[in-house]
């Protein structure tokens, strides 16, 4: 790349056509948002951080910049600096760590407590609870979650310590299961520290619990971890150790296991492997008849596998087939499933893009746009990202104009 193309593209779109302007404009905005009439960007600097060179500018110039085009510098193409943190970002990450704090503590309370007599129905309760929580999720996003399930947790934790037997090892068994959950809630945040650390707790539990069917449904919650960093090799390892005795688990385990395997061959290019492991899992589907409490994702979400499919298809670069895949899988997508149904057409939208359709995918783009900004799903600003760099090659076309327009909701509040 000849010239900084990101900070071209951005200036066109806002109708600048020459940097004699732009700098003159982006003095202007400086000058009334930071109160300060001494600031000024001269037509030189602008025509430098244009060039293959553009350095990085200063922290008022970065808000400023942030403030007229909606993005930070490095999302700009200027050259990030060691240990650059966005100021928004700090303040993010400061109210994300008291969160963080807050909820993790619940799984961290030192002991012993004060013992108490524990009612064997109590494990009933709070597995009739996590269906409802599992409903929320779907309609709610991650984060008026977190904060309701980690008291929750707590809870079910203080008991364990008292009760003994056959109860002890119910709470153990619900307990990895809101561990689970809360793992999910953090990784569909964004926070995928955080949900490392609660994966981690699931498979202590799991393993507390002796539970060889809620062990292998801990690796596979490790391993959608290992997806989310772009782990392929580390995906199948844990897959693998999941399967390692089929027999040993119920068929819905294997399931979660051999559908997130495909996920890690996906990360390895191995498209012969996504579709065997996914045949595999859908001849095992009717099958699938415990009344395992958790994991029913398979059971309740509509064209489960076909979803798994069409998301490692997209993975691959296999643009139109699976965009083609996303139609059906669409169609049986209820309204009321917002943020599944969000992240799948973003998913659809970039394998649009990937197709060569772009006005297709500014279409979808639109919907998807309303959807993140209700839910705040960091994995649908993850896929609507995705989206931005597969319109590249549209960037300075009318379409690409049409999608900053679209995701201007989402990028003006991230």
């Amino acid at each position: 790349m000849s010239r900084n193309d990101p900070l071209r593209a951005a200036r066109l779109r806002l109708g600048w056509r020459s940097a004699d302007r732009a700098a003159e404009l982006l003095t202007a905005r400086g000058q009334q948002l930071l109160d300060d009439r001494h600031f000024a960007v001269s037509a030189r600097t602008w025509r430098r951080w244009e060039s293959a060179r553009p350095g990085w500018p200063s922290e008022d110039t970065a808000l400023v910049l942030r403030d007229t085009f909606g993005k930070w510098p490095e999302d700009l193409g200027f050259t990030t600096p060691p240990g650059w943190i966005r100021p928004e970002h700090r303040e993010e990450t400061t109210v994300q760590q008291q969160s963080f704090l807050a909820v993790t503590a619940a799984a961290l309370v030192p002991g012993p407590l004060s013992p108490q007599q524990v009612d064997p129905a109590l494990v009933d309760y709070f597995q009739a609870q996590l269906e409802g929580h599992y409903r929320a999720d779907m309609l709610l996003g991650p984060h008026d979650l977190i904060g309701t399930l980690g008291p929750q947790y707590q809870l079910i934790d203080k008991l364990t310590r008292s009760a003994t037997g056959e109860t002890r090892r119910g709470l153990l068994r619900v307990g990895a299961a809101y561990a689970a959950l809360v793992g999910w809630l953090y990784q569909d945040a964004g926070d995928l520290s955080a949900a490392a650390f609660w994966r981690g707790i699931t498979q202590e539990i799991a393993l507390r619990a002796r539970d060889p069917h809620l062990i292998g449904y801990a690796m596979v919650n490790s391993a959608q971890v290992r997806t989310d960093l772009g782990d392929g090799a580390g995906v199948v390892d844990l897959c693998e150790a999941a399967l390692d005795e089929p027999s040993a688990v119920v068929p819905k385990v294997r399931i979660m296991a051999m559908q997130q395997q495909a996920h890690g061959a996906s990360l390895l290019r191995d498209r012969a492997a996504v579709d065997r492991l996914i045949d595999d899992a859908d001849r095992l589907l009717p099958r699938v008849d415990d009344d395992l409490p958790w994991g029913n994702a398979c059971r309740r979400t509509p064209g489960y596998l076909e979803v798994q499919r069409a998301t490692c298809y997209g993975r691959l670069g296999l643009g139109a087939e699976a965009s083609d895949l996303w139609t059906q899988v669409l169609d049986a997508v209820p309204s009321t499933a917002r943020r599944d149904r969000g992240v799948y057409m973003a998913r659809h939208a970039t394998a649009a893009a990937t197709a060569r359709e772009p006005e297709q995918a500014v279409e979808i783009a639109r919907e998807v746009a309303t959807i993140a900004v209700e839910t705040g799903s960091a994995r649908m600003r993850r896929e609507l990202a995705t989206l931005e760099r597969a319109m590249r090659p549209w960037q300075d076309a009318p379409v690409g104009r049409d999608l900053a327009e679209a995701l201007a909701p989402v990028t003006e509040g991230s």
